[in-house]
């Protein structure tokens, strides 16, 4: 029974690509698989774009672009509202391919649906908040108008790990904004975006404004596109040797660009904090999406008081957690996304082991079908391993000790990512004056999630450019005009 609805829900979501309001197949004739990371299977297979078809799409986002800035602001809300009661209505099955085809269990794919949702309804309401302003001059003899106008046709490229979510964030405030869009999704999980895409369709988004590119050669495809002059602006969720190239290839035609890059979170632990919501705040940090994450806890720093007790505790956790495929009940951790992902993460742990980290929990994949890998809890792990410096990518939580407020300050911002930090303290001038000292463009202080579609999310330093949600997010997708008038 199961089997048939999974299969059921992958033949409902269109294959092809989204170009000018039609779906059409690759000029190239040619397709990809998508596979389940549960078993390895093929669920199907999807259009694979030519660059051809990436200047077609972008043709056609450019042809549109006129007609949609001129879309009233109510207009442009009312179809972001409708898109957020179809995501709800649909929640089920949109879930189920999620879980399919990126293997987080079926109640977090639930999750981050509504998550999703929520930036659909949040730009619905900052579409109607776009503002200007009016200002007389210093010595009194022009006035300036201050315009806000959509930047233009946006290239949006989304990654694997929430291939919803990251979908909405990007194209909820471009059509906010007014402007018409190309979006290529990561290979991975190209269905989640496909449905999402079906559903802008539905709910009256006009033709040309949203198109998809499905490609297994991302970067054939999004060149081109990227130095036409003809894209004005991009926004990039992904890794940051991606994200340099990127830029350097923006930098040709001088593109608008906002990225959320890598991360490489701290996880501070001070010996006056609550350390049962310490390590209920270290399981949600780490395991959410089983590790998958950029705002992940990749190093946790505990004050050396209490690390040996915070250890026990969270390797007791983390080691009950069930593992298994996502469509299966109480199932808490699933798969990675493929092999490459699981070798990494077993070199990173192979690596802190042999520098002299201790396992107090897991270490190892799970025998079978799939790309499992035990959750692990690593003590003791040395400032010179490898995962203090990459990003683990997986349910990995490995644990350092500290004694000085100084010297895990030192150790939290000597990295050159500044996504997110984490701290617990029942210390209020601490946690001001830590939070304010982390080089980050996040704190989650006494919680271990931070994401809010309300909220502006991004890093700093090599984790990236601009924010996302919150009210700066529409900014990213409008530009600034001066108008001055003399007065005679």
């Amino acid at each position: 029974m199961l089997q048939a609805q999974e299969e059921a829900v992958v033949q409902a979501v269109p294959k092809q690509l989204f170009i000018g309001g039609r779906w059409v197949d690759a000029t190239s004739g040619k397709t990809f698989d998508v596979h389940d990371p549960s078993t390895s299977r093929v669920l199907c297979q999807v259009a694979d774009a030519a660059p051809a078809d990436g200047m077609a799409a972008l043709e056609a986002a450019a042809a549109a672009q006129r007609d949609f800035a001129a879309v009233s602001p109510r207009e442009r809300s009312d179809m972001l509202m409708k898109a957020f009661e179809l995501l709800h209505e649909r929640i089920d099955d949109l879930a189920l391919v999620m879980t399919l085809e990126m293997g987080k269990p079926v109640t977090e794919s639930r999750g981050e649906i509504t998550y999703a949702a929520e930036f659909l309804r949040h730009f619905a309401e900052e579409a109607t908040r776009i503002d200007g302003g009016y200002q007389v001059s210093p010595d009194g003899k022009a006035r300036f108008l201050i315009a806000r106008q959509p930047v233009g046709p946006s290239l949006l490229i989304t990654p694997w790990n929430f291939p919803m979510a990251m979908g909405t964030r990007k194209i909820g405030p471009a059509i906010a904004a007014g402007c018409t869009c190309v979006i290529k999704p990561a290979s991975q999980t190209p269905l989640s975006m496909l449905a999402l895409v079906d559903i802008l369709r539905e709910a009256g988004v006009p033709d040309g404004v949203v198109n998809i590119v499905t490609t297994s050669s991302s970067g054939d495809v999004m060149e081109p596109m990227i130095r036409s002059g003809v894209a004005r602006k991009l926004s990039f969720t992904g890794s940051t040797a991606v994200g340099r190239k990127l830029l350097e290839q923006c930098a040709d035609k001088v593109l608008r660009t906002s990225m959320e890059l890598g991360g490489n979170a701290p996880f501070i632990v001070f010996d006056d904090a609550d350390l049962d919501a310490a390590v209920e705040g270290a399981l949600l940090a780490k395991m959410r999406n089983t590790g998958e994450a950029c705002t992940a806890a990749n190093r946790i720093y505990v004050h050396a008081d209490v690390i040996d007790e915070f250890g026990a505790r969270l390797a007791k956790k983390m080691g009950a957690l069930p593992v298994g495929r996502g469509t299966e009940d109480g199932v808490r951790v699933g798969p990675l996304i493929d092999a490459e992902a699981r070798e990494k993460v077993q070199g990173l742990v192979d690596d802190a082991r042999g520098r002299g980290a201790e396992v107090l929990t897991g270490g190892e994949p799970l025998d079978g079908d799939g790309y499992f890998y035990r959750p692990t809890v690593l003590t003791g792990v040395p400032e010179d391993a490898r995962m203090r410096h990459e990003e683990i990518f997986g349910p990995v939580a490995p644990l350092s000790p500290f004694r000085t407020e100084e010297e895990v300050l030192a150790l939290a911002n000597d990295t050159e990512y500044g996504l997110v930090s984490y701290v617990y303290t029942r210390d209020l001038n601490r946690a001001l004056r830590v939070a304010e000292a982390l080089e980050s463009g996040m704190v989650g202080l006494n919680q271990g999630v931070v994401s809010n579609p309300a909220a502006p999310f991004g890093g700093v330093k090599a984790s990236g450019l601009g924010r996302e949600g919150g009210t700066l997010g529409i900014e990213e997708y409008l530009e600034t005009k001066y108008i001055g008038i003399a007065m005679g």
